[in-house]
């Protein structure tokens, strides 16, 4: 390959035909290959390459803290769990493609953030831009963002996303205008994008750390009505087994 070329595709970010120029040519005078068939094995050479980043960027801007797959959540130790019933979901996928959101209610380290976990980074590695972040973080930044009147900026960028996971509904104290913005927040995903959201409270004791009867009634007609909840409140924690030297899931 002469300076020129080289210089061809590194203007066009073409890596991929860059680093295997050489072995695609060697490849195509083995094979004997046409023309089409030489642009063909170039094109989808490429396309692999740049598909395959684009995945691994979409993983690391989701803000993901442990990358938990769920072909390694630990079923087995978790026998109250209906892992046909996870499973099906995720292999449906349907949660994405119909915009419906998956609760996961239950005690601290029973495995719900894994899970959920595993839901986003399928939504990632098929294409959708998702996004990790706990809700004490994220009532946090929607609460500072009244002090600058940046509400409009910050509510649209977390409602852009195609799949937020929300973890640990319940474990911040919240000031009324938080809960306010949190509903708008899901109000304007409604029906729209996927949200999957990880709380250690149930259902009926969410009014009680919102401390908005009104709002807590229609947040949660919304999620019940395009919801699949996961009530894990019979599981056990799966913490102990850290000492063991694995890893489990919270």
């Amino acid at each position: 390959m002469n300076e020129e070329l080289q210089q061809i595709l590194k203007t066009l970010r073409l890596w991929g035909l860059l680093a295997q120029w050489d072995e695609l040519l060697a490849q195509a005078q083995r094979g004997r290959f046409s023309h089409e068939r030489l642009l063909k094995q170039v094109v989808e050479a490429e396309y692999r390459l740049q598909s395959e980043k684009a995945r691994l960027l979409r993983r690391k801007r989701a803000h993901l803290p442990e990358l938990f797959e769920i072909e390694t959540f630990p079923f087995a130790r978790q026998p109250k769990l209906d892992r046909q019933r996870v499973l099906s979901l995720y292999t449906s996928f349907d949660y994405m493609t119909k915009h419906r959101n998956i609760v996961w209610l239950g005690r601290t380290g029973c495995g719900k953030t894994g899970l959920a976990t595993g839901f986003l980074l399928q939504a990632l590695d098929r294409g959708y831009r998702g996004y990790f972040i706990p809700f004490a973080e994220l009532v946090a930044e929607l609460y500072r963002s009244v002090a600058d009147h940046s509400e409009r900026q910050v509510l649209r960028k977390y409602a852009a996303y195609d799949c937020l996971l929300i973890d640990e509904l319940g474990y911040a104290e919240v000031e009324p205008v938080q809960v306010g913005l949190f509903f708008t927040l899901m109000q304007k995903r409604y029906k729209t994008k996927t949200t999957l959201l990880t709380s250690n409270l149930g259902f009926r004791d969410w009014g009680s750390f919102l401390k908005n009867t009104q709002l807590t009634g229609a947040l949660l007609d919304r999620l019940t009505e395009t919801s699949y909840v996961f009530n894990m409140k019979d599981c056990r924690g799966l913490r102990p087994s850290l000492e063991d030297g694995e890893d489990a899931p919270a």
